[in-house]
């Protein structure tokens, strides 16, 4: 159960010991992970987020990853293109660090976490797993900056497709589709994203997380819902047990 354990920040835990040099380690981790490892990003982005005042429980997390890379070393990223789409898999996990007791000391546990993996013909381009800077106040609302965010991600790419193709280069532009995960209240997100309507609990959202709408109503991007056992991109926003991580890990890597 430690592999599905969320750190915490706990001030009276013992300090880490110093065997190794934590911030360094985390450093060339969060270089493999961007590099050709996504499946380590959620750990790593964890154990990252305790660099000024690592404790023990965060040097034995950092030594977990190390050992599954140990165990793993003759693995990596397998490219095996299928079928020709572009598809952005999203999601967000509503406050999903908050712990009542070490609230008061980590107020940043009340943030949300966020993941996107990006792929072309079933080929990952980019992907990411960070905490939103701001308070989400519903799971709805989380999610939908989640795609907020990953949609200028895909929005850079169709601006570059759309140069490639008026630069006459071998490539089929393919308008993106955009997994959103279905969830109790994500349907809501999806629903925000779709109808040009104005709401009493979302107003807020209005100026900083509607830029995108107008890709979605011209059909340039299309947003669909996928069961939670088939959302790939929960790898990149909760710890999960080894028969889903080893699931989606098969969806992104290949193996």
């Amino acid at each position: 159960a430690l592999s599905t354990k969320v750190l915490t920040r706990d001030p009276k835990e013992a300090k880490f010991n110093n065997s190794f040099n934590y911030r360094r380690v985390i450093g060339k981790l969060l270089y493999l992970e961007k590099s050709t490892r996504p499946e380590i990003a959620f750990a790593v982005h964890q154990c990252a987020r305790f660099c000024n005042d690592p404790r023990h429980s965060h040097g034995e997390a950092v030594k977990r990853i190390g050992r599954y890379l140990a165990g793993t070393a003759d693995k990596g990223m397998y490219l095996r293109p299928s079928a020709a789409s572009f598809d952005c898999w999203v999601d967000a996990s509503h406050a999903s660090d908050w712990n009542r007791i070490s609230a008061a000391d980590d107020p940043a546990t009340a943030k949300s976490r966020m993941g996107y993996v990006i792929s072309f013909a079933g080929c990952p381009l980019l992907w990411a797993s960070k905490m939103q800077t701001e308070i989400a106040l519903s799971s709805t609302e989380a999610k939908y900056i989640a795609l907020s965010q990953a949609m200028r991600e895909i929005i850079t790419l169709l601006a570059l497709m759309k140069e490639a193709e008026e630069m006459k280069l071998p490539i089929i532009p393919l308008p993106p589709q955009v997994h959103c995960k279905l969830f109790e209240d994500n349907s809501g997100a999806i629903e925000i994203a779709k109808v040009p309507k104005m709401r009493p609990r979302t107003k807020h959202l209005n100026v900083k997380y509607h830029h995108f709408r107008s890709f979605v109503l011209d059909g340039t991007v299309s947003v669909h819902q996928v069961s939670t056992t088939e959302q790939i991109a929960d790898i990149f926003t909760k710890a999960l047990n080894e028969e889903l991580f080893e699931k989606h890990r098969l969806a992104i890597m290949g193996w």
